[in-house]
């Protein structure tokens, strides 16, 4: 059913307008808070590419186009990984020159439609660095949860969860800056992940259920060795780790938090993804109600996501005005509920779950001096 359809029922009659637009809400919330993995998300947009040869790639000038930092670009079919952009090279003053770093999977020709993505490395540490590690299973309530286990000569672990959009693949970015200072590092799959066990609904709740996955991971963590753990999310990988943090019965063993772009103000989100896919705008207060009737979550008390004061541990949290998904304005207002435990790194010119992507070497500077004291 299409949702042009469904909006256009709603004018038969007034009985029959009004079943329509419960029936479009839930449809439409459906849509919202299914996990997507590789789909556009809000901020995304399609860039063409006008020529790839050598090290630089052509593309489609924009906001986008032109953002700094290194990102993946995909594309039906291709994978590559672009760095920043290049200047003094002659090129039409509709496009944009940046370097191209690799092509991952696939062949980048003219005219293919790609966009920018936070997940810039394919496969896991062995694929993408040469780096050794275990698959391992990691029991969880709705089944065995995947991740990949890289050891470390430290007792602390860092247990880093991906987000929206993405899939364990997006964390390897910081993964050789981890292994470099010798933390064991689990990569964590959780529940509806291509790899990972299926809820009933099938739909994302936003890190409410998801962080029991989370605390698996910990129970798993504790029990092979961890002394202390570091919680490092994106997206509602980072909610997760908030819940971790306040409801886990082992939060003590978690020593610090790190937190990219942290889902708080899950009314702005779920609105943000009904719009990212084509959701009537008329449709949208419906979707909002929907998805707290879906999943449970009460989207119409944002602030309530998680509670800042029931924090115990150091917590550094990146986060930037560009984020059209997870309102940066509601990482202010929770870092300043706990200026003594919150650290927040502002990052500029990078979208959703990307601040990393936006300046490799300043956030794993500050990365560095946030977890010394933890090691």
């Amino acid at each position: 059913m299409r949702l042009a359809s469904v909006a256009a029922a709603t004018a038969t009659t007034v009985i029959g307008a009004g079943a329509a637009a419960v029936a479009a809400g839930r449809y439409a919330g459906g849509v919202a808070l299914k996990p997507s993995p590789g789909h556009p998300l809000p901020g995304d947009s399609r860039l063409t590419v006008h020529s790839a040869a050598g090290d630089h790639i052509v593309l489609t000038r924009s906001l986008v186009s032109l953002r700094p930092g290194t990102y993946g670009l995909a594309g039906p079919g291709c994978h590559a990984v672009v760095g920043p952009v290049v200047h003094g090279t002659p090129h039409p003053a509709d496009t944009v020159v940046r370097r191209l770093e690799r092509v991952t999977r696939g062949t980048l020709r003219p005219g293919a439609r790609m966009r920018l993505t936070p997940q810039v490395h394919l496969g896991g540490p062995r694929e993408a660095f040469g780096i050794d590690h275990t698959d391992v299973t990691v029991p969880g309530e709705l089944g065995d949860l995947p991740a990949w286990f890289v050891p470390g000569a430290r007792d602390t672990w860092v247990i880093a969860v991906h987000g929206l959009g993405t899939t364990r693949e997006h964390p390897l970015v910081v993964l050789p800056f981890l292994h470099h200072h010798r933390f064991p590092v689990l990569g964590l799959g959780y529940r509806n992940d291509p790899d990972g066990p299926r809820t009933a609904d099938g739909l994302h709740h936003l890190g409410d259920t998801e962080w029991r996955d989370l605390d698996a991971a910990l129970r798993f963590a504790a029990g092979h060795g961890a002394r202390a753990v570091v919680l490092h999310g994106w997206s509602t990988g980072a909610t997760m780790a908030l819940r971790t943090a306040t409801a886990s019965a082992l939060r003590d063993r978690i020593s610090g938090l790190v937190l990219d772009s942290p889902v708080l103000d899950r009314h702005a989100t779920v609105r943000a993804l009904a719009t990212a896919r084509h959701v009537p705008r008329a449709l949208l207060p419906l979707a909002v109600r929907a998805a707290e009737g879906h999943t449970g979550l009460p989207v119409d008390r944002p602030d309530d996501a998680v509670d800042p004061d029931g924090l115990t541990m150091p917590v550094l949290l990146f986060h930037g005005a560009e984020d059209t998904l997870a309102p940066w304005s509601a990482s202010r207002r929770f870092a300043a509920r706990r200026p003594e435990l919150i650290t927040l790194q502002t990052v500029g010119q990078a979208p959703h779950a990307a601040m990393w992507n936006a300046d490799p070497g300043r956030y794993e500077e500050t990365l560095r001096r946030f977890l010394t004291p933890l090691m």
